[in-house]
């Protein structure tokens, strides 16, 4: 297994203390939680989506691991101005790389956590904000 100091990056560290900027808005509509079963890291996510079907805020507020907070980070980052279907492809698609049945996905910045592929134990503080978001939108859509 590789070296936790693989893991836990400055780039990583940056990550997790710039997700202070995406404070969780009791305001925000949507709201759901998540936990990871394997550490117990927790996540609140709150979402605001336009009529179109895009997100236009985004709020977090994490009980988590420094792979939790940058996940959520990389999440919240991007996720405004997206359609809610891009992020529930998206969940799908972080969840099948982390199984090993797929590539990295298409999502600025998730490369900054790649490391996190190889230690299982962090695989469910990475799917914080995915699964939060899972629990909030619904599950993906049947690929085409």
């Amino acid at each position: 297994m590789a070296s936790t100091a693989v893991l836990y990056t400055p780039e990583v560290l940056a990550l997790a203390t710039s997700l202070a900027a995406y404070r969780l808005d009791e305001h925000l509509p949507l709201r759901g939680d998540a936990r990871s079963r394997s550490c117990g890291s927790t996540l609140a996510l709150g979402l605001a989506v336009d009529q179109g079907g895009r997100i236009t805020s985004v709020g977090v507020r994490s009980q988590a691991c420094a792979i939790g907070q940058a996940s959520a980070a990389v999440f919240a980052q991007n996720a405004v101005g997206r359609e809610t279907t891009e992020i529930l492809h998206a969940a799908d698609a972080v969840e099948r790389w982390l199984a090993g049945q797929g590539d990295l996905p298409q999502w600025p910045a998730l490369a900054t956590i790649a490391a996190a592929r190889d230690y299982p134990g962090r695989h469910g503080a990475l799917m914080l904000p995915w699964n939060a978001a899972l629990q909030i939108l619904g599950p993906p859509p049947a690929s085409a």
